[in-house]
């Protein structure tokens, strides 16, 4: 099942849908991005995310929205660097949630796959978001996967078959990232009509592996809404843009962070009730 699909397992247990927050590392600076991960898992009152997916950081990314394109670049410029992302899914552990990282393969070969797995279980990582890489493609993966007991999230997406929906959710260990939408990351006004029928087809092909909806939740209101459906609700950019506000004012973004997570945690807990 893997420690993250335990996450999604335990909440959907408890009537509601896992909060999943998003993050990169290095923006504003390393120190600063770790410290808004422990703010998101802190809430304002103690009610935040559950599950924190720490973005590494790419040069060439293909599905970021503008802010996280945005705030990636910042941290590219300032330094960040791939070991960095150990440093951030310790601290996650620490703080108390689950660590799982969002990557772009190409970082992950150019580090070495059996390397970049060893190291990021010592740090306490669960495991890896790989948004270009598909299973048929996978097969380092799956075996440094499987050699330290890391879970595996592969995406699927409104224009995929039947077929590879089936064989993408066989390949997840955890859980199935499910994009609601075509095209980039990005908060919306309003969540995807698609996002509810790519669930439901993921349930036909796996009722039992956990589904996380990303991309366009921005609210409280719209983390209740996919979370009448979803068993996560992952969130980025609502989150992002509290740093970017706050990095173009030279002003704190802690409490912003904050605020957005109980949000979001409030939100995802109401639906169900």
């Amino acid at each position: 099942m893997g420690v993250s699909g335990h996450v999604l397992r335990q909440a959907r247990h408890d009537g509601r849908a896992a909060f999943v927050a998003y993050l990169p590392v290095g923006f504003p600076s390393v120190s600063a991005s770790l410290d808004a991960m422990r703010a998101v898992i802190e809430g304002a009152d103690g009610l935040g995310a559950d599950l924190v997916e720490i973005g590494m950081p790419y040069s060439d990314p293909m599905m970021d929205g503008l802010a996280i394109q945005h705030a990636t670049t910042r941290a590219l410029q300032r330094g960040v660097r791939t070991r960095d992302i150990f440093m951030a899914a310790e601290s996650v552990a620490t703080a108390g949630a689950v660590p799982m990282v969002m990557i772009y393969w190409n970082l992950v070969e150019r580090y070495g796959v059996d390397a970049f797995a060893r190291d990021l279980s010592a740090a306490g990582g669960a495991g890896l978001i790989t948004p270009d890489l598909t299973p048929d493609e996978a097969d380092d993966w799956l075996a440094a996967s499987d050699e330290y007991g890391l879970d595996r999230v592969f995406l699927i997406a409104p224009s995929s078959t039947d077929e590879r929906i089936r064989q993408t959710m066989q390949a997840c260990r955890g859980w199935v990232y499910a994009t609601s939408v075509m095209g980039v990351t990005g908060a919306r006004s309003h969540t995807s009509a698609a996002a509810p029928v790519i669930v439901q087809r993921a349930r036909q092909a796996d009722p039992s592996l956990p589904v996380g909806v990303g991309l366009g939740v921005s609210n409280g209101d719209q983390a209740a809404e996919v979370a009448g459906y979803a068993d996560g609700v992952i969130v980025g950019s609502a989150l992002v843009n509290c740093l970017i506000a706050a990095d173009d004012a030279g002003t704190d973004a802690l409490g912003a962070l904050r605020a957005k997570a109980s949000e979001l945690a409030a939100g995802v807990r109401r639906s169900r009730q």
